[in-house]
C-alpha cells in the first residue's frame, strides 16, 4: 500500500537584502584597489606594448610629416579616420598617454605598500617554532651522542650550535625557550627574494620616468654637411629638428664640427660580379670643437660608431655627391655658386639633383637632373653611370625659367621643383635637348639669353643624425637593476626552518639529545628536500665526534607527516 506524497512546504521567500551604498569615497577606494593590483599592472603593461604597434605600422607625423600627408591623400576614406584616432601621432596621443600614466600609478600603488610590508617583515622576528614540526613538508629527526658511550650535547648547547650553523648559511635566527625541556631555534632566509621583486618594479618605474625625461627634454635632428663646410649645434643650423615637449634651446651643447674629408670604399672583387661596386666602408674625417674657445680635435666618424660630445651623439647615416655649380643669370651676374646636394637612387650612385635659383634676373631659374659618377655613353644613347666612384662625372640637366613660387609663403621641398608655372628651356623632350656637362664640356649656355650654368667640381657630403636623450643612461641603469631584481626573485628561495632539541636516553642508557627539524617553503620550492639533506649533513659535521644517528620516525610521526 502506498501513501500519497504531500508536497513539501515551501519556505517563505526571504526579503531582498539591502546592500549599503558604496558612496563616492568607497568607489574611489575600490577603484584604487583595482588599479594597484599586480594583475592590473601586467594588463596595462601588455596594453602599452600593443598600443605601440600602430607607431610602427603607420607613418608618424613627428618623424615624417610628408609621409603622413601622402598616406592620407592616398587613402581618402580611412586616412582621416586614422588621423582622428591619432594613429599618426601615437606617442603623443591622449590614449597612449593615459595608458602610460595609469601604468605608472599602478606600479607606484603596487610597490609602495609591498615595500612597507616587507620592511616590517624584515624587522620582525622569525615566527615561533610550531608545536608539531611533523606537519612540515620536510621533517627529520637525528639523535646526537652515544658514540663510544659518550653523552650528547645538552639541548641548549645543541640549539645554540644549530643557530650558529644556520646563521652561517644565511638564515636569520631566533633562539627560543633556552633553559626549558625543549629549547628551539626559528630561522628564516630568502628575504632578498622579495627585495628583488620590489627592485624589479621600482626599476620599471625608473624606466618609465627615464623614457618620459628623454621625450620631454631630448631632441633629434638631421644635418647634411658638405666637405669643407661646418655644422654648429644651433637650432637654425639643422635641416630638420624634432624637439622634446619641454625642450629649451639654451640646453643645446655648444659644439661645432667641420667635415674635412669623406672616404668611401667600394668592392672591387671581380670574382663576385653581383657585389662588385657595392660600398664596403665609410669614413668621415671631422674637426670637432666641443665648446667655443676649446682646442679643436681631429675625429674619425664611422658607421655604427657615433661621436659622443658631452652626451650628444652624432651618427653617420648617409652620404653622397654634391656637384659644385656656378649659375649666371641673363644679366651676366652670378646668381648661385656652391655645392648642390644630390640624392642617390641606385647602387652606382646615380643621383637626382634639384637646384632653385631665386636670385636670377630677369627670370628665376630652376634645374633638375642627374649626376653620373662614372658616365658611359654607348651608340649615342643617353649616358649612364656604371660605377659609384668619380671616374668620369657628368651632369644631365633640364632647365626652367619663371616664378619658382618661393614668395608665396607655402613651404616647398628643396628636392622637388614644381614646374607647373615654369617655362621649359632644356629637357629630354625639348628641341634644345638636355644640358650635358662633364670634364670636357663644363659650361652650357641657356636658351633665350637666360644665362649659363657651369660644372665646377664635385664634393662629397655626409648625412648626420644628432641625438640627445638625457634619459638614455638612467634607462639603461634601470634595465640592469630590473634584470638583477628579476634574477633575485626567480632564483632566491624563501624558506623557514625550525629546530627543536629534547633530551633522552638511548638503548644503553646514555644521555643523548634528539634533534628534530622541519622546513617550510614560501611558495613553490623544489629544492626544499635538498636543503633538508644539507642540514642533516651539517648536523653530522657538527657532532660527528659525539655520534649522529638517524632517529626513525614512529608511526604517529609518520601519520602526522603524511597528513
Amino acid at each position: 500500500m502506498t501513501t500519497a506524497r504531500t508536497p513539501r512546504e515551501r519556505k517563505p521567500k526571504r526579503p531582498d537584502v539591502e546592500v549599503p551604498a558604496l558612496g563616492f569615497v568607497g568607489m574611489l577606494r575600490w577603484a584604487w584597489r583595482q588599479l594597484t593590483k599586480m594583475s592590473t599592472a601586467l594588463v596595462l603593461l601588455l596594453l602599452l606594448a600593443i598600443a605601440a604597434v600602430p607607431g610602427s605600422l603607420f607613418p608618424q607625423r613627428v618623424q615624417d610629416p610628408e609621409a603622413v600627408t601622402s598616406y592620407i591623400e592616398a587613402n581618402p576614406t580611412i586616412g582621416p579616420v586614422l588621423d582622428t584616432l591619432q594613429l599618426f601621432d601615437v606617442y603623443q596621443s591622449y590614449w597612449f598617454s593615459a595608458i602610460y600614466i595609469l601604468l605608472f600609478i599602478s606600479l607606484v600603488g603596487c610597490v609602495i605598500p609591498r615595500a612597507i610590508q616587507h620592511f616590517k617583515a624584515w624587522r620582525s622576528k622569525p615566527p615561533r617554532t610550531p608545536r608539531r614540526l611533523t606537519r612540515m613538508p620536510q621533517y627529520r629527526k637525528v639523535m646526537l651522542g652515544g658514540r663510544d658511550g659518550g653523552e650528547g650535547p645538552t639541548p641548549d648547547e645543541a640549539v645554540e650550535q644549530a643557530a650558529a650553523a644556520l646563521r652561517k648559511r644565511g638564515y636569520r635566527v631566533q633562539v627560543q625557550d633556552l633553559g626549558s625541556a625543549a629549547p628551539s631555534v626559528a630561522a628564516e632566509r630568502g628575504m632578498l627574494k622579495e627585495v628583488g621583486n620590489i627592485l624589479f618594479h621600482v626599476a620599471l618605474l625608473a624606466v618609465l620616468i627615464s623614457v618620459a625625461i628623454g621625450s620631454l627634454y631630448g631632441y633629434k635632428g638631421q644635418k647634411v654637411v658638405v666637405e669643407g663646410e661646418s655644422f654648429v649645434n644651433t637650432l637654425v643650423d639643422y635641416d630638420s629638428f624634432e624637439p622634446g615637449s619641454n625642450f629649451d634651446e639654451d640646453s643645446l651643447n655648444p659644439f661645432s664640427l667641420q667635415l674635412d674629408s669623406f672616404e668611401a670604399t667600394f668592392s672591387r672583387d671581380t670574382s663576385d660580379p653581383e657585389h662588385y661596386g657595392q660600398p664596403t666602408d665609410f669614413n668621415a674625417d671631422l674637426t670637432v670643437t666641443e665648446e667655443p674657445g676649446a682646442a679643436p680635435e681631429d675625429v674619425k666618424l664611422e658607421v655604427n660608431k657615433p661621436l659622443n660630445v658631452d652626451g650628444t651623439k652624432v651618427y653617420l647615416v648617409g652620404n653622397g655627391y654634391a656637384p659644385v655649380l656656378r649659375v649666371k643669370d641673363g644679366e651676366g651676374n652670378v646668381a648661385y655658386e656652391g655645392p648642390v646636394v644630390t640624392v642617390p637612387s641606385d647602387s652606382v650612385y646615380t643621383s637626382s639633383l634639384t637646384l632653385k635659383v631665386p636670385d636670377a634676373a630677369p627670370d628665376q631659374l630652376g634645374f633638375v637632373g642627374l649626376l653620373l659618377p662614372t658616365a658611359v655613353s654607348q651608340d649615342g644613347k643617353i649616358p649612364q653611370s656604371v660605377d659609384p666612384a668619380l671616374n668620369n662625372p657628368a651632369l644631365l640637366l633640364s632647365s626652367f625659367s619663371g616664378d619658382l613660387g618661393l614668395n608665396s609663403g607655402q613651404p616647398q621641398n628643396v628636392y622637388v621643383l614644381d614646374t607647373q608655372n615654369l617655362e621649359e628651356l632644356n629637357s629630354m623632350s625639348s628641341a634644345n635637348g638636355p644640358i650635358v656637362l662633364d670634364g670636357q664640356h663644363r659650361t652650357a649656355t641657356l636658351p633665350e639669353g637666360k644665362g649659363s650654368v657651369e660644372f665646377v667640381d664635385v664634393k662629397r657630403y655626409v648625412g648626420l643624425d644628432v641625438h640627445y636623450d638625457p634619459g638614455r643612461i638612467p634607462a639603461f641603469i634601470s634595465f640592469l637593476v630590473a634584470f638583477t631584481g628579476l634574477i633575485m626573485s626567480l632564483f632566491i628561495a624563501r624558506r623557514r626552518a625550525w629546530v627543536r632539541a629534547v633530551e633522552t636516553e638511548d638503548a644503553h642508557g646514555v644521555r643523548c639529545t634528539v634533534l628534530e627539524y622541519g622546513l617550510l617553503a614560501r611558495g613553490e620550492d623544489h629544492r626544499l628536500g635538498a636543503e633538508a639533506e644539507k642540514l642533516t649533513a651539517l648536523w653530522t659535521s657538527l657532532w660527528e665526534d659525539r655520534g649522529v644517528r638517524e632517529f626513525h620516525l614512529d608511526s604517529s610521526d609518520k601519520a602526522q607527516n603524511n597528513g
